[in-house]
């Protein structure tokens, strides 16, 4: 059995923001050489998620609306965690979100469904923050 790693790097723009990463994923997957096993890719930090869904721009934003309204970023001062930082809605959004995938590897190529594809969600963002990319198989 083979293993791969390598570790993604990102610095989103935004407090908030969705990054399309499944044509980094593939990039992985060449790299690695294998053509049969599971790759697994997550996220490193513990106000952002990795998580697969359709790549179409209303569900993104639906998913800004609906995150923020179960937990809004301000008045910071609602949340015990706020004090040094003001990142606690971003934990909470992480919750939600999950922190990684696992994705099937058949015959080279990730085993998705319909529509399926990877994505990177920064929830407190303007640093940089790393992805890993883990794939074993043979």
């Amino acid at each position: 059995m083979k293993s791969y790693r390598k570790e993604l790097w990102f610095e989103a723009g935004r407090r908030r923001q969705i990054i399309h990463i499944t044509p980094q994923i593939e990039d992985c997957l060449r790299e690695s050489g294998i053509r049969e096993g599971l790759l697994l890719c997550n996220a490193m930090h513990i106000t952002a998620s990795v998580f697969i869904n359709d790549n179409e721009s209303g569900l993104h934003q639906d998913y800004e609306e609906w995150l923020e309204g179960l937990a809004p970023e301000k008045p910071h001062s609602r949340y015990r965690h706020n004090g040094y930082e003001d990142n606690a809605d971003a934990h909470l959004k992480r919750t939600i979100m999950g922190r990684e995938v696992v994705v099937a590897v058949t015959d080279g190529k990730l085993d998705f469904g319909p529509w399926e594809q990877i994505f990177y969600y920064e929830l407190d963002g303007m640093r940089r923050k790393r992805v890993l990319v883990k794939i074993i198989g043979e």
